[in-house]
């Protein structure tokens, strides 16, 4: 039996039909091929040639870059356009509410008028209609402004009268002729004033 181990090994390695196609197959010694990654240096692997898979990977990668700031940018003007739309569909609102207030204005000037001279007193059914007036003008969000001694803005007061007065630095409202009214953001009626301005 032992005789018969020692010979195998030697029939298998000295027989040219076996070792024959193993070489064949087994393609040219590693020394003579490029170098594994292992073997590799840095300076060879920056200067390598990229392949056309490699560059091509990449350019994929850089369109998904490229989608994706697309996508990004998309988003910011939709959110832009609505804000826009919200904002723009409020101030219509507001005008709509604004034209139909303006029919209560005159009345609310009447309303004024009467209470100056004492002609609402409380408890009678004239006070009630002027409560009745003023707060449904409220419930709709109209707001009235202009009162004396505050600064002239020629954005909110029309001065109807200017009246030089000693010791005054700047135009201010001396007297109110007219109440003005806003509905939120929309200019219903500038107040008519009377504007004390510096002597000259």
């Amino acid at each position: 039996m032992a005789h018969k181990d020692d010979e195998q090994p030697q029939g298998s390695g000295a027989g040219p039909d076996e070792t024959g196609p193993e070489e064949n197959t087994s393609g040219p010694a590693p020394s003579d091929q490029t170098p594994d990654a292992e073997g590799l240096t840095i300076e060879d692997i920056l200067g390598a040639e990229q392949t056309p898979e490699a560059a091509a990977e990449g350019a994929g990668s850089d369109k998904e870059a490229s989608l994706l700031i697309d996508l990004k940018r998309l988003q910011a003007e939709y959110a832009n356009y609505r804000r826009r739309t919200e904002e723009q569909r409020e101030r219509e609102i507001e005008r709509a509410k604004g034209e139909a207030v303006k029919g209560l204005l005159p009345v609310m000037d009447d309303l004024d008028r009467a209470e100056k001279h004492g002609d609402l007193v409380e408890g009678t059914p004239f006070a009630a209609i002027g409560e009745k007036v003023r707060a449904v003008a409220e419930r709709l969000g109209v707001v009235s402004y202009g009162t004396a001694g505050e600064p002239f803005d020629p954005q909110q007061h029309e001065a109807i009268f200017q009246a030089p007065t000693p010791g005054v630095t700047q135009a201010t409202v001396l007297e109110v002729v007219e109440v003005g009214y806003r509905l939120g953001s929309v200019e219903l009626r500038p107040a008519k004033v009377v504007v004390a301005v510096p002597a000259e």
